[in-house]
């Protein structure tokens, strides 16, 4: 089974590194304005020895650890006078080796604090009261969401426990739970019934329109993946002759239009699904309907991408939600019984919970669904009716 990125020596590569076909190492990273910038070398490490006629030169993981200390010298060090928003700039530098999508979240927080009057305090002036009033003031005068400032308090949280430990502060303000603070009223993304799933299905098939995405969102609703994961596979990934999805990779596309190559969310999100033969079908069917680029779109040296947008670049989750949003609008539209709102996510949920109860080991669901806890997958058997009880004992009973 796949697992993670490695070298020509077995070794495992970090996020943002690659080793090209002839065998040069490179690393990708991002510079202030967002655009994309590399670094280059024949050695990984400086213990390497450089190819025979090659010119001598720093190891990429030396000239990442100089890029590193470059982008944390240009932060100011004084803790009297650190501000929130200098802090949390000095906290993200020291994160060199996470994903891309994290890393854009650390910019969405940093942007938010350069415009925000909190951002310019003093971090040494600020108590837990402080902390909590502006959480609760972003929720209830600028309406944030609550999975926005969860988002936001998840990045506070640890940079000013780094202040903590460098003992700029006596005292984290942020160190409590969020939920005895302001509301959680995040919408609960609910798996849809069987009859739902079919009608859902059986309108998107028949749409002049929304016919050509069918066999994606049946596949969507039929192996679990991630909407990440789905739009990252290529023809590689699919192993007719073994019946299975090979799960190794994600695409993610950056709000800067970015295109990136990451790991699976978890390490268990390295996997292999096994595919129904109507799954297979789906594929099949994607496969032969595939236009052919003149130019395969290659992202981080994976090419072949199931689905291509009008500029023959790889489709993203965006694409897709889109597509999901626009079909459900036009459903609700048309018939009187409305459809609750339906997402790649609730595909997801959607299979997980049919996978429940109809009696599936929970350690093989928690495998396909590629989750890292147990407690995750076993959350799903507590969305439950009363009908499903009934059946559940009406079954058990019949043994």
């Amino acid at each position: 089974m796949s697992s993670k990125r490695k070298d020509n020596k077995g070794r495992v590569l970090h996020n943002g590194e690659y080793q090209q076909s002839n065998g040069r190492y490179r690393y990708k990273y991002y510079d202030g304005t967002g655009k994309a910038r590399y670094l280059y070398s024949w050695r990984l490490d400086k213990n390497d020895r450089m190819p025979d006629g090659k010119r001598q030169g720093k190891s990429l993981r030396e000239q990442e650890k100089e890029l590193q200390a470059t982008q944390f010298g240009h932060i100011a060090l004084d803790g009297g006078n650190l501000t929130v928003l200098e802090l949390v700039r000095r906290y993200t530098a020291t994160k060199i080796g996470v994903r891309e999508s994290t890393k854009a979240g650390y910019q969405t927080t940093i942007n938010f604090l350069e415009k925000d009057p909190f951002g310019q305090r003093r971090i040494d002036t600020i108590k837990i009261s402080d902390a909590k009033l502006w959480l609760i003031t972003l929720q209830q005068r600028q309406g944030k969401g609550y999975s926005t400032i969860h988002t936001i308090r998840g990045i506070l949280r640890p940079a000013f426990r780094l202040a903590y430990d460098d003992d700029l502060i006596r005292r984290n303000p942020f160190d409590f739970e969020l939920a005895t603070v302001i509301v959680n009223d995040s919408v609960t993304r609910e798996a849809i019934t069987r009859d739902q799933e079919r009608k859902y299905l059986e309108f998107v098939k028949q749409d002049k329109h929304f016919s050509r995405y069918y066999e994606g969102i049946f596949i969507l609703f039929n192996t679990g993946l991630r909407i990440s994961e789905f739009v990252g596979l290529t023809t590689k990934n699919i192993d007719f002759k073994h019946h299975k999805i090979i799960v190794d990779h994600q695409l993610i596309r950056s709000s800067k239009m970015q295109y990136m190559i990451e790991e699976p969310k978890t390490e268990s999100g390295v996997r292999e699904i096994p595919m129904s033969e109507e799954v297979e079908a789906a594929f099949r069917a994607i496969l032969a309907k595939r236009v052919k680029p003149k130019v395969e779109p290659m992202i981080d040296g994976y090419s072949g991408f199931l689905y291509l947008d009008k500029n023959n670049m790889p489709m993203v989750a965006l694409h897709w939600e889109k597509y999901f949003q626009h079909i459900l609008q036009k459903y609700n539209s048309i018939y009187k019984v409305q459809m609750p709102k339906v997402t790649p996510h609730v595909c997801r949920h959607t299979f997980c919970s049919k996978m429940a109860k109809s009696g599936m080991n929970p350690k093989s669901l928690q495998y396909i669904m590629g989750h890292s806890d147990i407690s995750v997958t076993l959350n799903t058997y507590t969305h439950v009716k009363f009908e499903d009880a009934e059946a559940e004992m009406k079954r058990v009973a019949a043994i």
